[in-house]
């Protein structure tokens, strides 16, 4: 098969993958071959690709948001040719104090598509079939590819920061997840207030119908009930948390931070403001955001590219060249 190879981590701009020929891997027991038709680029595979998250394995194939068709391996409730996706969490231990408790994303001995085991960027994938979702048919490939990821974590976002129907959320930072997560805000007739990097960007986010939509420097003219913060640098917390009212949260949706700055707690946290982190997913987040995006008819906004073009595709994120997510084809 055809696949997008990671072998070290480098720049991006030094095109680090390699387009080439593997193996076609084979299903073990527990386990469905996936024929990949479309892969989500996440930032997360940018971390991996350069080396901000340290290797779990040499040589990689990245990518965790898969749509396919179960093509070896089937089982009555996933038969052969029915259409699956596959997401960044891609099994636990279920043996663990949070397994046991239901708090399935912090399990202790994970196991992560792309990233401790071969992911999407390739003709075919392996997964486990107790962490492969059945896809509806209102969701076609390339538009369902970005939710796997992008979406439900930001649907999770929202969860950890406590949202209410009707309150006011920040969005800090407009990329893949956020504008996806502003679509499940307007649903819940959340105001939504935009801070973000990019002209591109404040554009779309003004276009999906943010009350107000300002640069990273500027902050919402109210005060804001919750605010998730969808950018890698700790300076955006710091951001977030000085639009707060009392008593309100900010949800940190990065799986890689920079140093947060010294902040002024009298100013800034006293008052029952909270930060908290968003870790990974859990397969019933999955499930409920599938159903929704699925009832929401809810559409990314898309920019595709070729497996060969991988490279490409990574340096468009990182760069800022892309409103909405970036999927690759196959």
């Amino acid at each position: 098969m055809r696949a997008a190879i990671l072998k070290s981590p480098a720049s991006i701009l030094e095109r680090p993958l390699e387009i080439g020929q593997l193996p076609q891997p084979e299903a073990q027991s527990g386990h469905v071959l996936i024929r990949v038709r479309a892969c989500g680029v996440c930032r997360t595979d940018l971390h991996i690709v350069e080396g901000e998250l340290p290797p779990q394995r040499q040589p990689l194939i990245p990518g965790h948001q898969i749509v396919g068709e179960v093509a070896g391996g089937s089982m009555p409730e996933l038969p052969a040719g029915v259409r699956v996706g596959v997401s960044w969490l891609g099994g636990t231990d279920g043996k663990c104090r949070y397994c046991r408790r239901g708090d399935e994303n912090l399990c202790d001995s994970p196991t992560f598509t792309g990233y401790t085991v071969n992911g999407g960027y390739a003709e075919f994938a392996v997964a486990r079939s107790d962490f492969v979702f059945p896809l509806p048919a209102a969701l076609d490939d390339l538009h369902a590819a970005p939710l796997l990821c992008a979406g439900i974590i930001g649907f999770r976002s929202l969860r950890v920061a406590g949202v209410e129907p009707g309150e006011s959320v920040g969005l800090f930072g407009f990329g893949a997840s956020a504008h996806l997560a502003i679509a499940v805000l307007h649903a819940w007739k959340c105001k939504v207030y935009v801070s973000t990097r990019g002209a591109s960007h404040r554009q779309l986010a003004d276009a999906l119908g943010a009350v107000w939509v300002g640069s990273e420097e500027e902050r919402p003219p109210v005060e804001l009930d919750r605010a998730i913060t969808f950018a890698p640098a700790g300076d955006v917390v710091i951001s977030a948390l000085s639009s707060l009212r009392k008593g309100g949260v900010v949800a940190i949706n990065a799986i890689h931070l920079d140093r947060i700055p010294e902040f002024d707690y009298d100013r800034l946290l006293w008052g029952e403001r909270q930060i908290r982190s968003v870790t990974n997913m859990t397969r019933a987040d999955a499930r409920d955001f599938l159903h929704i995006a699925a009832e929401m008819g809810l559409r990314p906004k898309v920019t595709a590219f070729p497996l060969d073009h991988a490279n490409e595709a990574l340096r468009a994120l990182k760069s800022d060249l892309i409103d909405g997510a970036a999927v690759i084809t196959l």
